[in-house]
């Protein structure tokens, strides 16, 4: 027999975030995904805990896609030693570009406010982070196109990346190592993203780890207009009088939801009120998603992403601050789509405690994070060291989700050309990876697992 083939589970296993699987075989260490822990003070406290191996030992990473649970923990990496290539699609590395460099923003930004504000722990408070470090990890990004394999290390590895459909450049990944065949979905998109071309097919592969974000649900089905919920949040908030806040991620999130205002403003669903986005970050994203590079990742149909004639951009902190205290009724699009961190924060800060605004919530929320709070109905929510009560109304829109549910992620499995001998189901809350594995069970007939933190598997 050969080297053996391991298969780590250092983040994405008992969480749906800080997806990181380390490999590890004849061609030394790899590591797919390097995401960063958020949502219930549990998992955020591991980002600031020793990396389970020396980085230094670990010969490249690889990226699936550019949101921070899978790529925001990459400049502690880099700084602690880590100094291979982080490999990844040119959409995932022009995007992933940008969150970074947002999110060391973010992180000193943060520490800076604790140490003003005298709310944090620690004395003096810390980024996880900084701009410099990031700078360091964005030195060391390589391209590797769709569809094309690519030898890694000098003993016969292999890597292609597949279409995952989820956000632009988001992939999943098919290593062969040693006499180990591992397919790793990412996160999965749905059929019917309304920007990007649909998934592909994945390839054979014996071992397979899938997530499991939506694995214990299935997202509602249209049967009426699109986005009914998001409109009829609109038009009572503009009646009354007040604002409407929608947290959105900036990347992905915030060009769906300016495509469906402009579609609903079309078909004269809502209001013609101001619509701004004031996020930086998403400018930034949607700009990338403009560029003629990454053209082939975009359905054909696609028409213009932006097309309402009162948009306005919030570049400066100024012009973000100055939302807060509108003398009109407005639409407001910010980051981030979970509320744990950006200028949303601020906005809910303010706008939450007048019963005419409201709040519209446009994806998953994670446990543990502002969003799921306002989910699950809050009266009250902490945020800058400080509790503010929660008088605004809070709506759901779920037509947004680019994250394939249950169904969906079974059909992936169900196109493979043969069943795989194992699958590890990952990136999901304890019930939904536990759901989602049942089905697959009973469906595919292969070893199924959810693996636990740490948990250690041969996949050779």
């Amino acid at each position: 027999m050969g080297e053996p083939v391991v298969l780590t589970f250092l983040g994405g296993a008992g969480t749906v975030t800080g997806s990181k699987f380390l490999v590890d075989g004849p061609g030394g260490r790899r590591l797919v995904d390097c995401g960063l822990f958020q949502g219930e003070r549990q998992w955020r406290r591991r980002n600031w805990e020793p990396f389970p191996v020396d980085p230094a030992s670990i010969g490249d990473v690889v990226l699936t896609h550019c949101h921070l649970d899978h790529c925001g923990y990459l400049p502690v990496l880099v700084r602690e030693g880590f100094g291979g290539p982080v490999r990844m699609t040119e959409g995932t590395a022009a995007l992933t570009e940008i969150v970074l460099r947002d999110s060391a923003h973010l992180n000193e930004r943060d520490a800076e406010n604790a140490a003003r504000g005298g709310y944090s722990r620690h004395d003096p408070p810390l980024p996880l982070y900084t701009t410099a470090d990031t700078e360091r990890a964005v030195a060391r990004f390589a391209v590797i196109p769709f569809d094309h394999t690519v030898q890694v290390g000098g003993d016969g590895s292999t890597l292609r990346l597949g279409r995952a459909g989820h956000v632009l450049g988001s992939a999943t990944v098919h290593l062969r190592t040693g006499s180990a065949d591992v397919l790793f979905s990412g996160d999965l998109g749905r059929p019917t993203h309304p920007v990007l071309r649909p998934r592909a097919d994945p390839p054979a592969a014996r071992t397979v780890v899938i997530e499991s974000t939506y694995g214990d649900r299935l997202h509602p089905r249209v049967t009426g207009a699109p986005h009914a919920a998001l409109a009829a949040a609109i038009r009572r908030t503009v009646e009354r009088g007040g604002s409407v806040l929608v947290p959105a991620f900036a990347v992905d999130r915030t060009e769906l939801v300016l495509a469906a205002l402009a579609d609903l403003l079309r078909r004269g669903d809502i209001p013609d009120v101001p619509v701004h986005v004031d996020s930086p970050m998403a400018l930034a994203a949607l700009a990338v998603y403009r560029a003629g590079t990454v053209r082939a990742e975009l359905r054909e149909d696609l028409p213009a992403l932006i097309d309402l004639p009162h948009l306005h951009a919030a570049r400066t902190v100024e012009e973000s601050i100055a939302l807060n205290t509108p003398r009109y009724p407005c639409i407001i699009v910010s980051s981030s789509g979970m509320a744990t961190g950006g200028r949303v924060v601020h906005h809910l800060r303010h706008l939450l405690p007048d019963r005419h605004n409201t709040v519209v919530l446009t994806g998953y929320q994670a446990a543990g994070t502002r969003g799921r709070a306002l989910q699950d109905g809050a009266a009250e929510l902490k945020m800058l060291g400080r509790y503010v009560p929660v008088r605004a109304e809070v709506v759901e829109d779920e037509e947004f989700s680019v994250h394939a549910d249950a169904e969906e992620l079974l059909d992936w499995l169900h196109a493979m050309p043969d069943h795989p001998e194992t699958v590890y189901v990952v990136h999901g809350e304890t019930a939904a990876a536990q759901a989602f594995a049942r089905r697959v069970r009973s469906e595919l007939g292969s070893v199924i697992a959810v693996p636990a933190p740490g948990e250690k598997v041969r996949v050779d």
